[in-house]
């Protein structure tokens, strides 16, 4: 692909040094469609990024996008705080109808704000306001947002550092399989709780990613996940499982930790719910939690209605007939998955491990910057993936569950000639 060079000066002088992404796609997008980005020239690169998850359906995907004219072509309401609406009230039913209730899951649903770490901050304070105690327990590697509650139970130094003042309150405990398996599960943790002098101040609440997609596509097992369960009923502490990258159908099931047989009592979810990219997020939790007085907890743009609109058409559009939507991201999976063994065996002394579940895999090298070189390449190539881990040795390949067969091999065949051709 021949890319010209783009006029970029109005972000470069105007637009702040944080900007990161652009910096690995040099390009100005125009539009896109499905699993496809188009810049301004009219060049095409398959999405494998999908918006960092929040494109689990695609770019513009049609039944959404229709919804969405529609509502705004009536007038609907597009900004409303936490009045009721009617575009709330069907997002509601159609939450409850089609997900809550087929899994027997009782959560109430709060509108903590649209991002991600606003869900996670709530989450952390309902924990806090419920149990008394301030302590949270997070783990290795862990991502949880960027405001200063989410960041304190983050694991990553460099995000931690922009902070500038102390992140306190928070606890790092080993995450699935840091110790290669040389320490049995959650040892240090509980010896910490049960020792008198150990310093730990009584935690109020776990919170755990079943997948860590930021920290390096760490998948913890099921039987960890249970008994990281099973051990916070016996020590008297919440579970919070923040499933706003992983959640949303990405690993096969809606929720993450299905596949566990668990039921946290905390869950955020947030990217993918609005299914358009519409920032939208939720804190779901056990009915006898619901402890917040009236306006404790807020925010201006809670209320983003046309994100429940989105979101409702997702919902019945996708979710109607679980199992299928399930079945079909498993098998793009199992697409992934053989690829990647291909990919490993051709490269064996470059591959340190592959590793996911359902559609979202990491391929990690022995050499740090291999994925960095790796991920330009394939941008070169026409194709959009982005890279993870502490030290961004990791390839991340998170592309929309609606992606193709053909065009899993398509981005699968490119992904293969970059790590080829950076040897």
């Amino acid at each position: 692909m021949t890319i010209t060079q783009p006029d970029l000066s109005v972000f470069e002088t105007l637009e702040s040094e944080v900007r990161s992404y652009c910096r690995g796609w040099p390009v100005v997008f125009d539009r896109a469609q499905g699993s496809r980005m188009y810049d301004e020239d009219g060049h095409a690169y398959l999405d494998f990024f999908a918006g960092a998850g929040s494109l689990n359906y695609g770019h513009n995907n049609p039944v959404l996008k229709r919804a969405l004219l529609d509502y705004l072509e009536r007038d609907g309401v597009t900004h409303g705080l936490d009045m009721s609406t009617t575009a709330k009230r069907s997002f509601l039913r159609a939450f409850q109808e089609l997900v809550l209730r087929p899994r027997d899951l009782p959560y109430k649903v709060m509108f903590p704000g649209p991002t991600g770490t606003n869900a996670v901050e709530s989450a952390l304070k309902l924990a806090r306001k419920v149990k008394g105690r301030e302590a949270i327990v997070s783990f290795t590697n862990a991502f949880h947002g960027m405001s200063l509650g989410s960041l304190a139970v983050t694991g990553n130094a460099f995000k931690r550092a922009g902070a500038g003042v102390p992140l306190v309150h928070g606890t790092p405990m080993p995450f699935d399989n840091y110790f290669d398996g040389t320490v049995p599960d959650f040892l240090w943790f509980e010896r910490l709780l049960e020792d008198q002098g150990s310093g730990l101040n009584r935690p109020a609440a776990v919170i755990v990613e079943t997948v860590q997609g930021e920290g390096g596509i760490n998948v913890a097992r099921p039987e960890w996940l249970r008994a990281l369960k099973a051990l916070c009923e016996r020590q008297d502490m919440l579970l919070i499982v923040d499933d706003i990258q992983m959640g949303c159908g990405r690993t096969g099931a809606f929720f993450s930790f299905e596949e566990a047989g668990i039921t946290p009592d905390i869950v955020t979810v947030s990217k993918s719910i609005s299914g358009y990219g519409l920032p939208m997020s939720l804190c779901l939790f056990r009915p006898e939690l619901d402890i917040w007085e009236p306006g404790e907890h807020n925010g201006t743009f809670r209320g983003n209605n046309p994100a429940f609109v989105t979101a409702t058409a997702a919902l019945e559009t996708y979710w109607t007939d679980g199992p299928a939507m399930e079945k079909q991201t498993r098998a793009r999976g199992e697409q992934i998955e053989q690829a990647l063994i291909s990919i490993t065996e051709e490269n064996l002394a470059d591959v340190k491990e592959y590793r996911g579940r359902g559609l979202v895999w990491g391929l990690e090298f022995h050499a740090k910057d291999r994925a960095a070189r790796v991920a330009r390449r394939a941008f070169e190539l026409g194709l959009l993936i982005e890279t993870s881990g502490p030290e961004g040795e990791v390839v991340k390949l998170l592309p929309a569950l609606t992606v193709t067969p053909d065009e899993l091999d398509e981005g699968l065949s490119v992904l293969a000639r970059a790590v080829r051709e950076t040897a």
